[in-house]
């Protein structure tokens, strides 16, 4: 059976762990609608690189 030697220290463990993490979401100014989106997705109001290419959607449409 597989048993540690020594201690695992703090230091260790935590510089181990180092790279899981949240990523930061890639948001970026859309200057057609003036909000901000996710990059390479169509806004909330339906606009992609300046054009609108879908309609926009309510809470009131899909009742």
């Amino acid at each position: 059976m597989a048993v540690p030697k020594r201690h695992t220290s703090k230091q260790k463990k935590r510089s181990r762990r180092g790279h899981i993490k949240l990523a930061i979401p890639a948001m970026h100014y859309d200057a057609t609608t003036g909000e901000y989106r996710l990059s390479h997705r169509v806004s909330p109001k339906g606009y992609y690189k300046g054009r609108q290419v879908a309609n926009e959607t309510s809470s009131s449409d899909n009742q």
